[in-house]
């Protein structure tokens, strides 16, 4: 039997992870939505908002949820803030995406809660707030593509099937 070294020997000592512990776990909730215009001339056809945020990753606009403030109408302000858009119409819950992150010693448990909106007039009168990286209309599949988050592009193909079935 042949012994072959170990090319990993000796290679731990000199990578070293100290493992930071977690000292304490909170939960955030945050609203946002899916945000969609129809074209003036073919009202099938739709577009989807989509912010770029300041990891250039594509996303929905949202924010946390204010104390006492219901998930709904932060849905309606953050989005009101982050694309200066005003005139919207917040229609029915999508749903929900659960996820985690670390925030240095701390486990963040997020709640995002997330709504079917409509932009009824001046869709590309947009005033971004200052951090936003992008601000664009795209396609439903190429937003699709775009989003950085499986579990919101699921909710935007649930929001088109609303859009279609006219059951916003």
């Amino acid at each position: 039997m042949i012994k072959r070294p170990n090319p990993v020997k000796g290679f731990k000592k000199l990578v070293y992870r100290r493992r930071a512990e977690i000292e304490e776990v909170v939960h955030e909730t945050t609203a946002g939505g899916v945000i969609f215009r129809r074209d003036k001339n073919q009202s099938e056809k739709v577009d989807i908002l989509l912010i770029q945020d300041t990891k250039n990753r594509w996303t929905i606009p949202k924010g946390h949820v204010e104390p006492n403030e219901e998930p709904r109408r932060t849905a309606d302000r953050e989005i009101k803030e982050e694309t200066g858009l005003n005139n919207i119409k917040v229609y029915s819950w999508l749903g929900k995406v659960n996820f985690r992150y670390r925030r240095e010693h701390t486990l963040v448990l997020m709640t995002m809660h997330v709504y079917l909106v409509e932009v009824l007039a001046d869709s590309d009168n947009f005033q971004p707030e200052e951090w936003l990286n992008g601000i664009k209309w795209f396609t439903p599949s190429e937003a699709i593509d775009k989003i950085a988050y499986d579990d919101i592009g699921k909710l935007i193909l649930l929001g088109m099937k609303k859009i279609r079935n006219n059951k916003t």
